[in-house]
Formats: structure tokens, sequence, C-alpha cells
């Protein structure tokens, strides 16, 4: 008896010792590979298996509306998405007004800024007002690229139909522009985006700046639009300065996660921006700050632990 009694007790210690080096493994919905979420998104899983011991699988997908779907249908345990189209989700509109209100996920942090980029290839086409009659990507159909380019050709006065629309992935349109197969492309990414940064690296190519009266009439009437500027240089042949708006790349998680396994992955990004921002320029943009502000969602009961920590409150669900 005392045998089996040292046996069970020898069997539930190394159970609890293996879950508390972490078992979990989660999967994460990214966005193209052609774009920043897939290449971001392999790091902090890199990070977050490094400093927590939990494994993330991460995936290439549609985006973000996608990936909101993703995690409601228990595909997916993270993803990253746009913070507009964490609005939409939550108050069933918009991308979402088919499906109504989505409450399947909560919020982590911000993780950086995700500028409207519009490239070209045409040196003629200067203006969003240029597009008319063109043949123009607005990304996949429903996703949050799509959405974004609708706000920015209503900001300037027209529709989906002044132009020629073309529904591709980041990689897709800039090999279609390559291939002078379309006019320009709408990517809404972190800078330097690797499908943009090949397509300058080979080719001639230019960005249409998004400001002047179609900028402010973007940040009046919504308020997850805030102003960016794309410095000179960020791409190679990029010879000034690009004024634009953005949203945020936003990391977010199933509503049913353990709050230990949110706290440890929230940690693990958080308490390690310098190993991060050394494997991607878009680490040095992590913050307590920025991932904590702007967010219209709730966050889970384990990241806000983390802030709290930290002396930040933030509403969580």
């Amino acid at each position: 008896m005392k045998k089996i009694v040292c046996v069970l007790l020898a069997v539930m210690l190394s159970m609890m010792i293996f879950t508390a080096c972490g078992n979990t493994t989660m999967t994460m919905g990214t966005g193209g590979t052609g774009g920043t979420y897939y290449g971001y998104g392999g790091i902090l899983g890199n990070q977050i298996k490094t400093s927590s011991g939990i494994t993330v699988n991460v995936v290439s997908t549609d985006g973000s509306k996608a990936n909101i779907l993703g995690i409601d249908a228990g595909n997916y345990q993270l993803a990253t998405v746009q913070s507009d189209v964490i609005g939409h989700a939550i108050n069933g509109a918009v991308s979402f007004s088919t499906e109504g209100p989505v409450d399947s996920f909560r919020v982590i942090g911000a993780l950086y800024e995700e500028p409207v980029q519009i490239v070209t290839m045409n040196p003629e086409i200067k203006s969003v007002a240029d597009l008319v009659g063109k043949k123009v990507s607005i990304g996949a159909s429903g996703s949050g690229v799509y959405f974004n380019a609708i706000d920015v050709l209503a900001a300037a006065g027209l529709t989906e139909n002044d132009i020629i629309p073309q529904y591709q992935s980041f990689n897709d349109s800039t090999d279609a522009l390559k291939d002078g197969k379309i006019d320009a492309a709408f990517i809404v990414a972190g800078p330097p985006t690797p499908a943009v940064s090949e397509l300058f690296a080979t080719n001639k190519a230019y960005l249409i700046p998004v400001d002047g009266e179609i900028g402010e009439k973007l940040m009046t009437e919504y308020a997850h639009y805030t102003e960016f500027v794309i410095p000179a240089g960020t791409y190679d042949g990029l010879e000034e300065d690009i004024h634009t708006v953005t949203v945020k790349a936003t990391l977010i998680v199933s509503a049913s996660a353990s709050e230990d396994d949110v706290y440890n992955i929230t940690k693990a990004i958080f308490d390690n921006v310098d190993a991060i921002t050394a494997a991607h320029a878009k680490g040095a943009e992590l913050s307590l700050e920025n991932a904590t502000t702007g967010m219209v969602a709730p966050f889970h009961k384990g990241a806000a632990k983390y802030f709290a920590e930290k002396g930040i409150t933030v509403e969580s669900k």
C-alpha cells in the first residue's frame, strides 16, 4: 500500500511540475505571409515560448475579421487584429453587420501602429482622387484592409464603384503591381511591411498620402484613426515623409483562456521588449501606455492582472 501511495504521489508531483513548466499550446491567427502580422507573430510566439513555456503555433490567415471568427469558432486562441475591426466585432457593425456582435475574445494589449499605405508604380497617381477608374486592390473582401479602403475612398467623396476593385492579399497585390495588372493597392500594416519593402527594393514605387481634408475627415468621423507619418527612407527610394492615418495592431485572446496563461503571455511580451525589438523593429513600439489606451473591448483578466502590477488599471471581463 505504501508503495502504491508513493507511486501515486510521484505521478501527481510529475504532473504538477509538467503543468508548472507550461504545457499549454495555442494557435495564433495572423495575416498573409507578406504582411507584418505573420512575421511579428512568429517573433512573439518564440518569446512567449521562451519566457512562459506556452507553445504558440503561428498560422497565416486572411487577417483581422477571419482571426476574430477563428477565435469564436475555437480554431485559434490568440490573434493579431486591427483595433477598428475589434470595434466592428463588439458592436456587430460594419464588417460584422451580418454576423452580429462577437464577444468570445478579450484584449491582451495594443502592439504597434498600422498606417494605411497606398502603393503604386504609376508616378501619375499622386492622390486618392487619382484612383478613379483605376484597378485598385482593396484587400480581401471583408478584411480590415477592405473597410479601411472604403473609409478612405468615402472621405475623398468616392465609393467602391468609382474604381475597378480587386480583392487581393499583400503579396498578390505587389505581384499584380509588378505585372501591371493593377494600378494601386491598399496595404494596412506596420512599416516596413515585407511585401512593400520587396516591391520598393526591386522597382520604382510610390506611396500616396492620406492627408489634408481626407485625413481630417477620417479622424473626425472615426475615433480609431489617428495621424501617422511614414518617414523618408522607410523603403528604398522613398525620398519624402508620407502623411497618412493609422489604426493599432492589437493582440487578442480567447475569453476562455486561463487567467494564469494570459498573465504569463502578457508578462512574456512586455517584460521582454528589448529582446523582441532585437528580433523585429516593431518591438520598439511596445509600451505599457500604447498597450492599454484606445481599446474598445475589455481586457482579459490575466492581462489586467499584469498591467495592475505596473500601476495601470484597465477594464476587464
